[in-house]
């Protein structure tokens, strides 16, 4: 189990920071994921601290193209600053690293699939796919004992599908510092 924000304070001004740190203006389901992704803040403590920070004034909605988007006002950006270090610094690296990838991705226009595949020897083909605009960027499988370990990898690659291309690119590449910077944060957030 991962640490988890409990203080209300915190997650707001957790929530701030990513924003803060926030380039572009984001949607709502994207704020959601990038907030609740790592599992330091929980779903129902985003949605209370957003409508709060919402109301408070420290984050303000934008239509563009007729899509809501949030960003963060200047009272918001100056609490986020002058509480960020309230936050561990591990928690905020964590998440700040995390938050890029997923908008990254994102931002690529990235789309995933992947599907499972029962064999006639019995066991199960796991096919993943990532595309975006300019065509098919990735494509692998792997072949498993059981429907059940298939159908939780299709679950893990679905739920963290650029976590897992990040991954798999670090250990083609020779990278695996990637991997093992990513479990060491996740231990210090224990």
């Amino acid at each position: 189990m991962s640490f988890m924000l409990r203080d209300k304070t915190e997650i707001k001004i957790f929530v701030l920071y990513l924003l803060m740190n926030s380039e572009e203006p984001v949607d709502f389901i994207t704020l959601h994921d990038i907030v609740v992704q790592d599992e330091i803040v929980g779903q129902f403590d985003f949605m209370e601290s957003f409508f709060e920070l919402a109301e408070t004034e420290a984050i303000q909605k934008t239509v563009i193209k007729n899509k809501e988007y949030f960003t963060i006002t200047p009272s918001g950006r100056e609490a986020a600053k002058m509480l960020e270090n309230d936050l561990s610094k591990s928690v905020r690296e964590r998440a700040l690293r995390s938050a890029n990838r997923y908008l990254q991705f994102r931002l690529r226009g990235a789309k995933a699939k992947s599907r499972v595949v029962p064999l006639e020897n019995g066991k199960y083909r796991l096919e993943c796919e990532c595309s975006d605009k300019d065509g098919v960027y990735m494509t692998t499988s792997v072949v498993v004992a059981t429907k059940r370990q298939a159908e939780l990898m299709k679950y893990n690659f679905d739920d963290r599908t650029e976590l897992v291309y990040r991954g798999l690119l670090s250990l083609l590449s020779g990278d695996v510092n990637y991997l093992a910077q990513s479990w060491e944060s996740e231990d210090s957030c224990d």
